[in-house]
């Protein structure tokens, strides 16, 4: 699964303070909140890794430095290591984990601003023409190589991945006279709407105007308007982890074996 374009950087949007899933985000901030003993960051980021994108800029707000310390000790963590105490310390790690050659940079983007805001500060870390920018809360089955091609095939400055919405209730076709002729349980709706894991040129930069700025308002239908958006339509899983009753959902997906954003071996 290794991309061609495996230095592309993939921005995370890890700012948000996550409000409607309190029972987790009140002590620690969204993307740490755990999917099968990992947080769900992490899920995130091996996503990408398993189609060779290794490269990550992490864009902090709230609890930020909770996401640093993670990372800062994420060898301890993660392996058996041996310690020679003494003055002069010294740590070997015993085994390896297999998050190997992952590049991550954990940039500041300040505790309120917003998701427009938040790429916009950290452009300074994207050196390429193309990067990718998604959301920390968000889980797919998404095959990220073909994501990039389409991008990069259709010549225009930015794509969006597009899912249909799952209804949360059992839709029910009625007649006239009150006699249900159909019922369907959370089927799909007709429409799209946006899964994030986003692919822009570098020339999106310029639609982003300060701290202020809301990616999913002004910068993206500015772009709509003028021809330069595109959806990659994603037929596959999504799961946005929004709720405590997500948080339970998901969970329990993976508590079941056949957690369907496994793509890694």
């Amino acid at each position: 699964m290794e991309a061609r374009d495996a230095g592309m950087k993939v921005l995370i949007l890890c700012g948000g303070q996550g409000a409607r899933l309190r029972e987790e985000t009140e002590y620690r901030p969204k993307p740490l909140v755990e999917v099968g003993g990992r947080p769900i960051l992490w899920h995130i980021m091996k996503i990408y890794a398993a189609h060779g994108f290794k490269e990550f800029v992490l864009c902090l707000g709230y609890r930020g430095t909770m996401i640093k310390e993670y990372f800062l000790n994420y060898e301890t963590y993660n392996n058996d290591f041996t310690i020679h105490l003494g003055r002069k310390s010294i740590i070997s790690y015993d085994g390896a984990h297999e998050e190997q050659d992952y590049r991550i940079t954990l940039a500041d983007t300040g505790q309120s601003t917003m998701t427009g805001g938040r790429v916009l500060r950290a452009k300074r870390f994207v050196c390429g023409d193309t990067f990718m920018v998604t959301y920390g809360d968000g889980l797919v089955d998404l095959d990220i190589g073909r994501l990039v091609a389409f991008h990069k095939a259709h010549g225009r400055l930015a794509t969006i991945t597009t899912v249909r919405p799952e209804s949360r209730f059992g839709v029910l076709n009625i007649r006239d006279d009150g006699q249900v002729s159909q019922f369907e349980e959370k089927p799909r709706l007709d429409g799209w709407v946006s899964a994030g894991f986003m692919v822009f040129n570098r020339a999106v930069f310029d639609y982003l105007d300060g701290d202020e700025c809301v990616l999913e308002q002004a910068p993206l239908q500015r772009l709509a308007a003028e021809g330069q958006l595109m959806s990659y339509r994603h037929d596959g899983f999504f799961f946005a982890m929004d709720t405590y009753r997500d948080y339970l959902e998901i969970n329990q997906l993976w508590q079941d074996g056949t957690p369907p954003w496994k793509v890694w071996s």
